[in-house]
Parts: structure tokens; C-alpha cells; sequence
């Protein structure tokens, strides 16, 4: 895509894609991230735009809705692997607000890489060797990713 075609579709769909994903996500913050995303992507794969197939605003949206549900599947995975392994049963649910914040407060002490690692490992179930394969890295980064995460974890919530 040339830059002067982009410009032309982010001056004519920025505004109403950015309300949209406020919309749906309720959240100004992941709305812009969001739409920065999906802008970018636009741009990188521009050259996969196909006209016969419709429009450009349509083919944003789809590059949005895409963006959003990947992000809805993360943080699934995240509430998964919280749910399972973090919190150990027989918590009265006062406890188990606590415990969740405390978790939250933990998983917030790792980069985007090791929740991912986490979220993939507890959350969706996978072994190690299938999330290397997944994420397309060594199993050795991956192991030690997992390794690291559930360390400064352990540290986080001991503390």
C-alpha cells in the first residue's frame, strides 16, 4: 500500500474504527492500541488487499474484528491459567478476589512474552515442546521462559 493511500484510509475509517473498538471493548486504552494494530497490519499487508473482494473499510474491520478476537483469546487464556494453577481450591470467594488481585499483581511483574508462555502453558494446556511449536522458537527459549515466569511468580506472591 502506498503512503499516500494509507493516509487516505486512516483520514477516511481512524475515527469509526477507533469508536467501534471502544465500543466493543469498553476500554479507550485497548481501543487505541487496537487500532494502531490494526493499522499497521493494514500497512504490512497491503499487498494482500484484494478489491474483487470488497471494500477497504470492510477489509480493515475484518483486520480489527481478527485483532480483537486474538486479544479476547489471550486474556481468556490468562483467566484460565489464573483459575487453575494460581489458586488453590477450598478459597472462600472473599479469599478468592484477594488471591486474584495478588495474581494480577504478579502476572504484572512479567514481559508480554512470559504471560504468553504461561497463558499458553496453564491456560490453554499446552506442553512445552507444543507452545516452541506454536510460537515457532527453540524449545530451549521456550523452557526457560516458562522456567523464569513461574520463578518471578513464586517471588511476586512470596513476597
Amino acid at each position: 500500500m502506498k503512503d499516500d493511500e494509507f493516509e487516505r484510509l486512516y483520514a477516511a475509517e481512524a475515527q469509526g474504527l477507533f469508536a467501534f473498538l471502544a465500543y466493543r471493548t469498553g476500554d479507550r486504552a485497548l481501543a487505541e492500541d487496537l487500532l494502531a494494530d490494526a493499522f499497521e497490519r493494514a500497512l504490512r499487508s497491503g499487498v494482500k488487499y484484494d478489491r474483487r473482494r470488497g471494500s477497504e473499510k470492510t477489509w480493515l474491520y475484518a483486520i480489527a474484528l481478527n485483532l480483537l478476537r486474538d486479544h479476547a483469546r489471550r486474556a481468556a487464556a490468562e483467566g484460565r491459567a489464573l483459575e487453575r494453577v494460581l489458586i488453590p481450591e477450598g478459597f472462600n470467594a472473599f479469599a478468592g478476589v484477594e488471591a486474584r488481585d495478588e495474581i494480577g499483581r504478579a502476572l504484572r511483574t512479567l514481559s508480554g512474552e512470559e504471560r504468553e508462555a504461561i497463558s499458553l502453558r496453564f491456560g490453554a494446556e499446552l506442553t512445552v515442546p507444543e507452545i516452541a511449536h506454536v510460537l515457532g522458537e527453540p524449545l530451549t527459549t521456550v523452557e526457560g521462559r516458562v522456567y523464569r515466569a513461574l520463578r518471578k511468580l513464586r517471588e511476586a506472591l512470596a513476597s
